[in-house]
């Protein structure tokens, strides 16, 4: 990677807010690129964040069909292995090449969209779900023209669980996402398909979302990097404003902490509609990956809020981590907020039903009919039959408990700037028992093991990033969760870059 490129070739546009190129990738008529475009050298691909790759384009030393041809070759040799990508869309991302792409700080790099409430005009999206698998989409969501502006190349969407609801990637729909470190175990979820693409080199980042721990977990599992932003930090309408109660973010999964900054600097910014919008940022994120963090009081938190086993190199992980960030020079101390457990917790399974409800609703009002046992899974089946319990009032409290937890941890951030867990509570699983088909009593357990961590940041709202700083003895990745205070996207992005110079994991990759 060429650090001296965020200097050289990227000058503020729209705003203030977006990053432009200084030169649109090359485009060819369409008759050339029916397949015959010789792919780029893997050996070199693999060398390179999206930043690079746009670097790359903008010199004119590659152009986007060569990336394109590159990425594509390399889905066809470790596709049916991992089974990240579950809708291609090459033909059309040859189209968009051959129309022009805009000259965007992006411009030419493949990219993937997550298949969960994105919309790509004239594409299916299917919410990994039967009941889902023919719904097309006749506009584009607000993220994707934000994406498509960039001159980001969409080739296909990655593999998500039903509605995103747990902690893998496997569905009735698609099958297994498979680990490329471990092809038993899962890749995480919910954003597993973009998790285990880009560790097995297809491209270098990918769209992600993350609603309980679902850009963390993947990342956490597959040895990336992945940020789940402040709520409400990107857009995600025009068709949804509020996703899982204010849980949901999206964003990406990267390799590199830098794309991540300049995919938020691209994504961020309100739509008109929304109910609101999080605090401003003071410059633009792909500036502050720049920037000296200073010396940071953080709270180590090695033990979730729910009591819990923890396995042994989830602890190795994040005590390594600490000692990381002391070497540092920063200041790290164990300390927890007061978090009422059982309260919590039943909010968050409380709510979760009475979101899968909603979904399921919606869907049964556009095809005319209602849902039968074979258009959902068996766990998903569960959740909409005791969403159906749920009192208007248990509703109301369970959103104030949320907002009561908020405030726990405001207050808790007046003393420390991040707290450090473990990502997950136990290395990645094998796959089938966090699957939506499985028994609910183990389904639960499982699904605690996995999101006991990440999932108090989304009922708060806080920026929280994984880091992958430690590989098990068996070669597993084992990431670590770093959360910010509301708003305070920037310290994570100075720190993370901090820790990728301090303990590199960019060349880190699974030999499939």
């Amino acid at each position: 990677m060429n650090n001296n490129y965020l200097n050289r070739r990227h000058l503020l546009k729209q705003s203030g807010l977006l990053l432009a190129a200084t030169s649109a990738a090359s485009a060819l008529p369409l008759s050339a690129l029916a397949g015959d475009v010789r792919p780029m050298a893997y050996a070199d691909y693999i060398k390179y964040d999206a930043m690079g790759l746009a670097e790359l384009v903008a010199k004119g030393d590659v152009s986007a069909q060569e990336l394109l041809a590159t990425a594509i070759a390399r889905a066809g040799q470790v596709n049916e292995r991992i089974n990240a990508i579950n809708i291609p869309h090459y033909e059309l991302a040859r189209a968009a090449i051959a129309r022009g792409l805009p000259g965007g700080p992006l411009s030419g790099v493949p990219w993937l969209l997550k298949d969960l409430h994105l919309q790509l005009a004239g594409t299916r999206t299917t919410d990994g779900s039967v009941f889902f698998k023919d719904a097309v989409a006749d506009h584009n969501s607000t993220l994707v023209d934000r994406y498509l502006q960039a001159g980001l190349v969409i080739f296909g969407k990655t593999h998500s669980p039903e509605f995103g609801g747990t902690a893998t990637t496997e569905s009735r729909l698609w099958g297994e996402t498979r680990n490329p470190w471990d092809l038993e175990r899962s890749s995480g979820g919910s954003s597993g398909g973009a998790a285990a693409a880009i560790a097995a080199g297809i491209l270098p980042a990918a769209n992600a979302s993350d609603g309980g721990g679902s850009i963390r977990i993947p990342a956490s599992c597959c040895g990336l990097f992945g940020l789940k932003p402040t709520r409400a930090r990107t857009p995600l309408g025009p068709d949804r404003f509020e996703g899982s109660n204010g849980q949901t973010s999206l964003h990406a999964i990267t390799r590199s902490v830098r794309d991540s900054a300049l995919l938020l600097d691209i994504s961020r910014g309100p739509e008109p509609g929304m109910p609101y919008y999080p605090p401003p940022v003071e410059r633009p994120y792909i500036e502050e990956v720049q920037r000296a963090p200073g010396r940071l009081r953080i709270a180590l938190m090695p033990r979730p809020i729910i009591p819990l086993e923890v396995h042994a190199e989830c602890l190795t992980a994040v005590h390594k981590a600490a000692k990381l960030c002391a070497d540092l020079g920063h200041e790290v101390e164990e300390a927890a907020p007061a978090v009422p457990a059982e309260e919590y917790y039943d909010a968050v399974v409380l709510l979760a039903t009475v979101g899968t409800l909603a979904t399921v609703t919606a869907r049964e009002k556009v095809l005319g009919r209602k849902v039968t046992d074979a258009d959902l899974e068996p766990i998903t089946r569960e959740w909409v039959q005791q969403g159906r319990q749920v009192t208007g009032l248990q509703y109301a409290q369970a959103r104030e408990t949320f907002q009561r937890v908020g405030g726990i941890l405001g207050r808790f951030h007046q003393q420390y700037d991040l707290i450090l867990n473990p990502t997950m509570a136990s290395p990645p699983a094998r796959l089938g028992q966090l699957s939506l088909s499985t028994n609910l009593d183990h389904f639960m357990q499982a699904g605690v093991n996995a999101s006991v961590y990440t999932q108090l940041f989304n009922v708060t709202g806080q920026p929280s990033m994984s880091v992958p700083l430690h590989w098990s003895a068996d070669g597993l990745p084992v990431g670590v969760m770093f959360s910010a205070r509301f708003g305070d996207e920037a310290t994570l992005f100075r720190l993370a870059a901090q820790l990728e110079r301090a303990s590199p994991w960019f060349d880190r990759l699974p030999t499939l």
